[in-house]
C-alpha cells in the first residue's frame, strides 16, 4: 500500500504505544496513593516528597542506573522477582514501561495533587451528609480526565 511505513517502523510505533499504556497503567495508580499521602501532613512528609520527586532533579543516567542496581538480576528486587516469578525487567519492554513509569511519577503526583486539592470542599461536606463514604467524595471522577491528559503529556514531554 502506497504511503504506508515498513513494517519495521510499525513495529516501533507498537512497541512505544505498549510501553507508554504499562507506564500508565503502572502509574497511575501509584501516583494517586502518594497525592492522597502527601495531602496530608505528617512526620516524614518533606522525606516522602523528596523521594518522589527526585527523578525530575537527577540526571536521566543516575534513575536509569539507579533502577539498574534495584531491579537487575543481581538486585534487590530483580533478584526476588526472578527468584519467585520468573520475571526478568531489565533491557525488556516492560522494564522500559516501569523506568517511563517511575520518570514520569513525579509530573503525575504533582497533577493528581493538585486537581484533588482544586476540588471544593462544600462539594466534600454535602457529598458525606448525603451518605458518601470515603472514597465517594474524593471525587476523581471530576478530575479523571485532567489526571489521564497531564499523565500522557507528561509522558511524552519527558522522551
Amino acid at each position: 500500500m502506497r504511503g504506508m511505513p515498513p513494517s519495521s517502523e510499525w513495529l516501533a510505533i507498537q512497541t512505544s504505544v505498549g510501553v507508554a499504556l504499562r507506564a500508565v497503567a503502572f502509574g497511575l495508580p501509584i501516583a494517586v496513593l502518594l497525592a492522597l499521602v502527601l495531602m496530608r501532613s505528617f512526620r516524614g512528609r518533606a522525606l516522602v516528597d523528596a523521594v518522589v520527586h527526585a527523578p525530575l532533579v537527577l540526571p536521566p543516567v543516575v534513575v536509569g542506573y539507579a533502577l539498574l542496581l534495584m531491579f537487575g538480576i543481581q538486585g534487590p528486587v530483580g533478584h526476588w522477582l526472578d527468584r519467585w516469578f520468573g520475571l526478568r525487567l531489565v533491557f525488556t519492554t516492560n522494564g522500559a514501561a516501569l523506568a517511563a513509569g517511575i520518570v514520569a511519577l513525579p509530573g503525575m503526583v504533582r497533577s493528581v495533587r493538585l486537581a484533588l486539592e482544586a476540588i471544593d470542599p462544600q462539594l466534600d461536606l454535602a457529598a458525606r451528609s448525603l451518605g458518601a463514604g470515603a472514597l465517594d467524595r474524593k471525587s476523581t471522577r471530576l478530575n479523571s480526565s485532567h489526571l489521564v491528559i497531564s499523565y500522557a503529556v507528561f509522558c511524552l514531554k519527558k522522551k
